[in-house]
Formats: structure tokens, C-alpha cells, sequence
């Protein structure tokens, strides 16, 4: 798949900007707050409807202006016109696919896959498991309508069983706990689906990270993904009833809390490095590498899976890297396809591998320029 240009009106610094692309890499070169990492921003809307930041949409509209807009052409066999419009005094985002109105974001995740590697990426490693759970709905989701759908009703449930739970501790109503089980049934249900399409995955995605991992370093480490739950997985032909019984050994603790202490939005993925977790024993570098190799096999796990090259985004992550490293990563881009990649300063391309096809934007203010 191939973004074939960009154009951006009152998005952040950019009140008027129009890019077309190469179909492989894409450098885009500026300082600190000069608008470089809101062109991935708006790629990032165009492929999800999202934002990359986790900001608000009102915050992406230019300083006195009342809406942005972000328009796309992306080819994969045919083509697809996407247009992000917010409406600031509104407070309201419309999407548009080929000229059509959609109404859900559902609608667009997954036709257009996108792969992302920032700086806040390191959460990922180092962070609470809530990142880590993050990374492997992204990732699932993109590949599978069918478990998009599954956890969304599911953090559909958790909501309103945790306002059960504080209303059974409030009151002390005992006919609420009968309540309560017709919730257990439906949290048993889908987390446990949920359960066996992560365990699934993660014994799938280990081959992608060692193939990636193996790319940037050889074969002096070998890294792994262990999948880590409140409920007992050995057997996952009992999950049900092992979660069912975990629901049952901490109720009474749960209802002191109210809040759901059972399911897959307490598990967690442990990255491991030789068998040793990565989290606890893993220096600076190795947890970039197996950061950045987590993202490299994001995007060919999920290219086989759609049989669509995804868009890779990466955000100023060379900087940290050794040049041993920022040599093999570009030449592992090279396998990509096409990709955005921002860097602060032309100090940084000296150890990229470069080829005619690729070109090179720079970004000043907001506003931008091809540069040779």
C-alpha cells in the first residue's frame, strides 16, 4: 500500500500543505517543534481516524483557526480518497471514504494498516503492562475485524460491571448480586475469547520478532514473548471455568474495590532476552532493539495477515541508536517499502543507506520543501 501524497489545511503549524511521496523511503528532516512529527500525525489520522499523540482533536487545529482538514490518496491495486474534517466550535470529526461519509472508526482500522515507532515506544518495555496490552490489541485489531468487535463489547462490560460492583458495595443489595452473575457470564465469554486470540498471537508473532531481532543483531540474542494472565492458560480447553473460578475466589475483593481484578485487561506480555525478562534485567540498548524489532514485526506480521503493505511511521528514533545499529535498521528498511521517517538534523543521514528513489523533505514552521 502506498500513500500517494498529503495535503493538510489548519493541522497544527501546517495551514496549507501539500506533499507528494516516494513510494519507499521518505525523510523528513526538521528541528524540535517545527511540524515534522505532525505530518506522521496526519498519516496517522488518514490510516485510523486517530490521533498519534493521544491528544485531544481539538488540539491539532491551528492556532485561531476553527477546523483542520487532512486529505489522502492511498493505492493498493485501486484507489482510496481519505478526508479527516474537524469542526472545532462543533466539536465534531466526520470521515470520509471515497467521498462517503462514515460513521465509525471501526470502519477504517484495519483497511489501511499502520506501524508506528516514537520515542514514547519505550513504555512499551519498560512501562506498566497497560502498554503492552496496547500493542497487542493494535496489532490484533488491524488483522482481525472479529476481535476489534469482541473488545470493544468487552470494555463494554467491564463498564458496566465495575458500576455494578460499586453499587452492590453502596448498598449491600443482595438481589444485585444476581445481577452480577449475568455480567460474569458475559465477561467469561468474551475475555476468554480475547484470552485465546492473544495466546494465539503471541505464539505466532514470536517467529516475527526473532526474524526481526535477528536483523538488527545477529544471533547473540534471542528474544521471546511470554503471555501472562490473572486467569490459569495451560489448558485452554478449561479457560472458561478456570475464570469462573477465579471470579468466584475474588468477589467478595472485588466488591471492596469495586473493580474488575479478572481478565485480559490485567494480563500482561513479558519480553524476554535469552530467557531473562527484559523489563528487569534488559540494559538501554537491548530494550530499543527489541522495541524497535517489536515494530519491524508488526509490519510483516501484518502484511501476511492482509496481504497489504502497511504504512511505517518512524518518529526521531535514530538519535539514540549507534551507528552499528542505525547502519542495519536502514538497511532493514530497505525491505519495507514505502516509510516516513523524521530526523532533527542532517547530521543523522551520514549512516543511513540512501537510494535515488528515496527523497528528502524539510520541514521549517510548518512549512516544507524537497531537498536533494
Amino acid at each position: 500500500m502506498i500513500l500517494q501524497y498529503l495535503e493538510l489545511k489548519n493541522f497544527r503549524l501546517h495551514k496549507n500543505t501539500y506533499l507528494e511521496f516516494s513510494r519507499n523511503l521518505n525523510y523528513i528532516v526538521g528541528g524540535n517543534g517545527q511540524g515534522k512529527t505532525s505530518l506522521l500525525e496526519a498519516i496517522y489520522y488518514l490510516c485510523t481516524s486517530k490521533n498519534l499523540l493521544q491528544s485531544s482533536d481539538s488540539e491539532a487545529v491551528s492556532f485561531g483557526d476553527k477546523f483542520f482538514e487532512i486529505k489522502g490518496l492511498f493505492e493498493n491495486g485501486s484507489v482510496s480518497n481519505v478526508r479527516i474534517l474537524y469542526d472545532l466550535e462543533k466539536g465534531k470529526k466526520n470521515i470520509f471514504l471515497n467521498g462517503k461519509q462514515i460513521y465509525r472508526s471501526t470502519e477504517i482500522i484495519g483497511k489501511f494498516p499502520v506501524v508506528t515507532l516514537t520515542q514514547a515506544d519505550h513504555f512499551i518495555t519498560q512501562g506498566s503492562p497497560v502498554y503492552r496490552r496496547k500493542l497487542l490489541d493494535s496489532i490484533i485489531s488491524q488483522a482481525s475485524q472479529t476481535y476489534l468487535k469482541t473488545l470493544l463489547e468487552y470494555n463494554r462490560v467491564l463498564k458496566q460491571r465495575s458500576s455494578l460492583l460499586n453499587k452492590i458495595k453502596e448498598t449491600g443489595n443482595p438481589l444485585l448480586y444476581e445481577e452480577l452473575e449475568v455480567w460474569n457470564k458475559s465477561l467469561v465469554v468474551k475475555g476468554s475469547e480475547i484470552i485465546r486470540k492473544r495466546v494465539d498471537f503471541i505464539n505466532e508473532f514470536n517467529t516475527y520478532v526473532k526474524s526481526a531481532y535477528k536483523e538488527v543483531m545477529g544471533e547473540r540474542e534471542i528474544p521471546s514473548i511470554v503471555y501472562n494472565s490473572t486467569v490459569d492458560i495451560d489448558d485452554l480447553n478449561k479457560l472458561e471455568n478456570n475464570f469462573e473460578r477465579e471470579l468466584v475466589k475474588r468477589k467478595n475483593e472485588e466488591v471492596i474495590r469495586s473493580s474488575n481484578l479478572i481478565g485480559p485487561h490485567r494480563d500482561d506480555a513479558v519480553f524476554k532476552i535469552n530467557d531473562f525478562e527484559l523489563k528487569r534485567y534488559g540494559s538501554q540498548g537491548q530494550n530499543k532493539t527489541f522495541q524497535i524489532s517489536l515494530k519491524f514485526a508488526q509490519f510483516f506480521y501484518l502484511k501476511d495477515k492482509l496481504n497489504r503493505t502497511p504504512i511505517f511511521l518512524l518518529d526521531d528514533v535514530f538519535g539514540e541508536l549507534d551507528s552499528e545499529r542505525v547502519e542495519k535498521i536502514s538497511l532493514f528498511l530497505k525491505k519495507i517499502g514505502q516509510a516516513f521517517i523524521t530526523l532533527t538534523d542532517f547530521t543523522n543521514i551520514d549512516n543511513l543507506i540512501r537510494d535515488n528513489e528515496d527523497i528528502m523533505i524539510q520541514v521549517a514552521e510548518g512549512e516544507t520543501e524537497y531537498v536533494s
